[in-house]
């Protein structure tokens, strides 16, 4: 969106006056020195001006607004860099919805500023503007652009998402079948050239973070028949931003002037060297999950300590520092917690409680709840004011539940609920299945793969196994922050290994 209105910045405040304004409460200003933009890909149907069969028709059963796509975009002018995390839409989090948990993709139902009190409170990722996209969007882009080539590996079909390739090569896709890649989150995959019944092929096993992973791919082939392009061109610039702009929704603080010095700046990145990595989690394998009497489907928690070594590595976090404001976090000691055992299981609190009690943190209480279910997250509840409409949050106790959070493994995130904090107490900790306190270091150890403070030396392409998890029947495996392309994946038609096919 930057890059199409600065390639004609003579223009901009008419290609401005093209693009859709909403207000969004709860952005932050920032500070000059770093720009996060949240990017949302909308589901819903009922917003299109012109309804198309191809994407579901509007309907009572089919009205929803969801955001199926959740990206953050980390711009730094000062250094030109670039990185993008992506957050699974099926990941479970406290603050979903104004009455309480539920996936991150239903946030968008309650409003955009719903959405942007979810990521603020439950990652401490300070959001500074707000950009929508919906079907129509984004099939204009690559209309625009004139479609964009990619190579599949292997016959591949989805039948949710209508993607059907018959035989591998290099395709040009238009709009339509470009959303159908990006969309895909029911992938069959040919196990043999002998087999063509795709309704029998093996199903992918990883949903959504398999189609994050072919969107980072997509998203790497976009700019580069953007650059090979090129934007400058005044009626080629013009044609591109007359498709796209209508279609766009942006919130009202992010001004016309902004976007062109942001497109200007960012103008000559490199995708190749722009990291994109995905909010690591894990699958809950015990079906739908029972939270406080209600099932929610296919969830993912989050997972730590690499949830947060990830979100520190993007936004260039140093280990004890607030993510959300730059300050160093708030001393142990001076912090007041109590630990509440949610699961039931025998003396899981003091489990917890002592080893946070060795590591300096003042343990006012242990206690009970009532358990949420089999099988639940941890979350470090908070209190304190809510971030204000409009200027900067600055939250004791958000800062209290990051340097909580940060001595924590397993299945847990932050959460904003005074009532959930007990009396006397700044945060107080919610047990959930799998938790575990990190272990006081012993000896020096080799520097791990992000800035954080923990000490697993891993690589963004492994995860760190917490103790809580390993052997645990209710999860999967932590997934990692990056994930290579599968072998069946979509991918450049210019990359090694790809030859002629289907045009």
């Amino acid at each position: 969106m930057v890059l199409i209105i600065g390639g004609v910045a003579a223009d901009y405040f008419y290609l401005g006056s093209l693009v859709n304004k909403v207000n969004v409460n709860g952005l932050q200003n920032g500070s000059g020195s770093a720009e996060n933009i949240l990017l949302i890909g909308s589901t819903s149907r009922c917003a299109l001006k012109v309804q198309n069969k191809a994407y579901g028709l509007c309907s009572p059963q089919n009205s929803g607004v969801n955001s199926d796509i959740d990206m953050i975009l980390h711009l730094v002018p000062s250094t030109g860099s670039v990185s993008l995390l992506s957050i699974p839409r099926d990941l479970f989090v406290p603050n979903a919805r104004k009455i309480g948990s539920n996936k991150i993709d239903a946030a968008l139902y309650e409003g955009p500023s719903q959405l942007i009190a979810a990521i603020e409170e439950d990652f401490a990722i300070p959001i500074n503007h707000y950009v929508v996209l919906n079907f129509d969007t984004f099939a204009n882009v690559v209309n625009a652009l004139g479609g964009v080539k990619m190579y599949f590996p292997v016959p591949i079909f989805d039948a949710e998402s209508g993607l059907n390739i018959e035989r591998k090569g290099c395709y040009t896709l238009d709009g339509l079948h470009a959303l159908r890649v990006v969309r895909a989150r029911h992938l069959q995959i040919q196990p043999n050239p002998s087999n063509h019944d795709p309704r029998s092929w093996p199903l992918e096993a990883l949903s959504d973070l398999a189609r994050i992973r072919r969107t980072h791919e997509f998203l790497r082939v976009l700019a580069e028949k953007v650059a090979t392009r090129g934007l400058g061109n005044p009626l080629t610039d013009q044609n591109i931003a007359t498709s796209v702009l209508p279609d766009l929704t942006v919130d009202s603080g992010f001004s016309e002037g902004e976007m062109v010095s942001l497109a200007r700046t960012f103008a000559h990145t490199s995708i190749t060297n722009v990291p994109q990595f995905t909010f690591p989690v894990t699958n809950v394998v015990t079906g739908s999950l029972l939270f406080y009497g209600y099932y929610y489907g296919d969830v993912v928690f989050p997972v730590q300590p690499n949830g947060l070594d990830a979100v520190n590595q993007i936004f260039d976090v140093k280990a004890g520092v607030n993510s959300f404001t730059g300050a160093a976090l708030p001393s142990p000691s001076s912090l007041k917690i109590t630990v509440e055992n949610g699961t039931g299981a025998a003396n899981q609190a003091a489990s917890i409680a002592n080893p946070l009690r060795a590591k300096g943190f003042d343990i006012v209480s242990t206690g009970d709840v009532t358990s949420p279910g089999p099988v639940s997250e941890s979350v470090v509840w908070y209190g304190g004011p809510p971030p204000p409409a409009h200027g900067n949050w600055t939250s004791p106790g958000l800062a209290a539940a990051q340097a909580v959070l940060a001595q924590l493994q397993g299945p847990a995130i932050l959460g904003y609920n005074p009532k959930s904090v007990t009396p006397g107490a700044i945060v107080t900790v919610q047990t959930g299945t799998g938790l575990t306190v990190k272990p006081a270091p012993t000896t020096k150890t080799t520097k791990p793969h992000s800035k954080s403070s923990s000490t697993t030396s891993v690589t963004t392409t492994t995860a760190y196994v917490p103790p809580g998890l390993k052997g645990n029947g209710d999860f999967t495996a932590p997934s990692a922050v990056s994930q290579a392309l599968a072998s069946y994946d979509p991918r450049s038609c210019n990359a090694p290994g790809t030859g002629p096919g289907p045009s």
